[in-house]
């Protein structure tokens, strides 16, 4: 009969042990994942950054784009799909951080293209001046 007990409490602990794996998964799948509050704020300091820069003059699609998935994220937290919010964030510094590069290269070509234009000018009126003797 020792032998019949034994398995009983075999069982038994098995039981309980199954009901509380299933109540720690039912409570973690209950649970909603915090908001991505780094993420969001990344992507807005990104944007205010970009905004800085003047890419709605440079870079404007890019800029646009980071805006509505920083909008799109913040709708995502107020659904609370935060999964989805932190990837949108995320997407959204990349398009800002996209756009202030492009700005960037844009301001240095713009840059480039007037030394080269003085450049121009100096070898013209070098050029002028070694005519006229």
């Amino acid at each position: 009969m020792p032998h019949t007990s034994r398995s009983q409490f075999g069982f038994r602990f098995i039981v309980g042990a199954g009901l509380a794996g299933i109540t720690l998964l039912l409570a973690a799948c209950a649970t909603t994942p915090e908001a991505p509050h780094a993420a969001l704020a990344e992507a807005r300091v990104a944007i205010t950054t970009a905004e800085k820069d003047n890419a709605a003059e440079y870079a404007s699609a890019d800029l646009t784009e980071a805006r509505q998935r920083l909008a799109l994220a913040n709708t995502a937290v107020a659904s609370e799909h935060m999964l989805e919010a932190e990837r949108l964030a995320h997407q959204s510094r990349i398009a800002a951080e996209l756009a202030s590069a492009r700005t960037e290269a844009a301001k240095a070509q713009e840059v480039n293209d007037e030394l080269v234009k003085g450049a121009d000018a100096l070898y013209e009126e070098m050029e002028r001046a070694g005519d006229g003797q």
